[in-house]
């Protein structure tokens, strides 16, 4: 059968994150891309300029329509940015026993609010609970835990463990903001903490690294890779993505990395 992935989440018009990255990442791992949008950006490398959420009923009919047709093997999560677009996402999740990769979108590279503050709480409580696995970023994974930015691995592991009590079943704290010569995240499986490393990639273009990390995790389990594989072959494409990334002359900021790396 052919792997399918379903991605619920933003529309970046630049094109280098959300649900234009998530799409491109399935195809560019052999996956056929569905998606349910929740939100419009007018955005582009330089930042968002604007944004329009998508009615809570309209993401749950294309939802519907996906579930009612295809057999989905991986999802992922990105932007939802409302308390409403939560609940209903959740309540869709649950009616079709589906844990998803939930990546916690809440501000973008450039810096604008893609969640907003009374949600946070709904989403920890709604959707952290029903996810295979959180990815988030250390400044996402200090609003989620209520601790101030990791300053070392050390600290990041004691969110790791925060965030695994407060209900998810594993945990991806991506150390990209970091500093130092590798970029580490850690993976926390429920039964333990891998150290997942890789050379620091000096470049500006990371517009939509965590987009793009996340659906590449759902399409290693569409494919139908065990979870700790499907993060590890998704962490070794972004690298790959963010090292190609560096040769893309596109917009006058934080450009993209390179999600078809492999073939131009």
């Amino acid at each position: 059968m052919t792997a399918i992935a379903l991605t619920i989440a933003g529309s970046d018009s630049g094109g280098g994150a959300g649900i234009q990255a998530d799409l491109k990442t399935f195809s560019a791992l052999g996956v056929f891309g569905t998606s349910a949008i929740t939100a419009l950006t007018a955005q582009n490398t330089q930042g968002v300029c604007a944004v329009e959420d998508v009615s809570p009923a309209m993401v749950a009919g294309q939802i519907d329509a996906i579930y009612a047709d295809m057999a989905v093997g991986g999802v992922k999560i990105g932007m939802v940015s409302r308390i409403d677009t939560i609940q209903i996402i959740a309540e869709r999740l649950r009616r079709y026993g589906v844990h998803p990769v939930l990546d916690p979108v809440m501000v973008a590279t450039t810096g604008a609010r893609l969640l907003q503050s009374d949600a946070v709480e709904t989403l920890k409580a709604e959707l952290l609970p029903l996810a295979a696995i959180v990815t988030p970023n250390m400044p996402e994974a200090a609003l989620l835990t209520g601790t101030p930015i990791a300053a070392d691995e050390a600290e990041m592991a004691r969110q790791g463990e925060l965030l695994l009590a407060a209900g998810a079943a594993s945990v991806l704290l991506k150390g990209g903001h970091g500093s130092g010569s590798e970029s580490v995240d850690l993976f926390f499986d429920g039964q333990g903490m891998a150290r997942l490393a890789a050379p620091r990639i000096a470049t500006p273009h990371t517009h939509g690294t965590g987009c793009t990390l996340s659906a590449a995790i759902a399409a290693g389990l569409a494919c139908g890779l065990e979870l700790g594989d499907a993060v590890r072959q998704a962490k070794d494409y972004v690298h790959a993505a963010l090292r190609a990334g560096v040769t893309l002359a596109i917009g006058k900021g934080s450009g993209p990395v390179h999600h078809f790396h492999r073939w131009w």
